[in-house]
């Protein structure tokens, strides 16, 4: 029936039936990424200064802060899975399940703060400290 050898089955061995989800995962992404980072790159050569309270200004826009988290949340998004298939391709069985941790962990805390930080400066751009 082409499922490889018995051993091959007992063991694990063979397909996981995921690999053409990620790979649409990964080309979604990607394709995100493209249109995001061009609207991100017009956005801000169309910016008048680089000061910090003319992109205050700027992101405190539901136009620009939502398409900037959709940015940070699709460019994290295609790290990991890149790495993954990195770590999984290239990483023992001992250390791949440490590393897949070590990587959703880093990727969860430092998409949360760019986050974070997107949307502190788009909620408070018009409070005074």
């Amino acid at each position: 029936m082409g499922q490889g050898t018995e051993l091959g089955r007992v063991r694990g061995l063979g397909s996981a039936k995921e690999g053409a989800h990620h790979w649409w995962q990964q080309r979604v992404t990607a394709a995100a990424n493209l249109f995001l980072m061009v609207w991100f790159v017009i956005a801000i050569a169309r910016l008048s200064a680089y000061d910090y309270d003319t992109v205050k200004v700027w992101l405190s826009s539901a136009w620009v802060a939502i398409p900037m988290l959709l940015l940070i949340l699709s460019v994290f998004w295609h790290f990991r899975l890149g790495l993954q298939v990195v770590i999984e391709d290239y990483l023992h069985h001992e250390s791949k399940v440490a590393a897949i941790f070590a990587l959703n962990f880093f990727v969860i805390a430092t998409a949360a703060i760019a986050v974070f930080s997107i949307l502190k400066v788009a909620f408070t751009a018009g409070a005074h400290v």
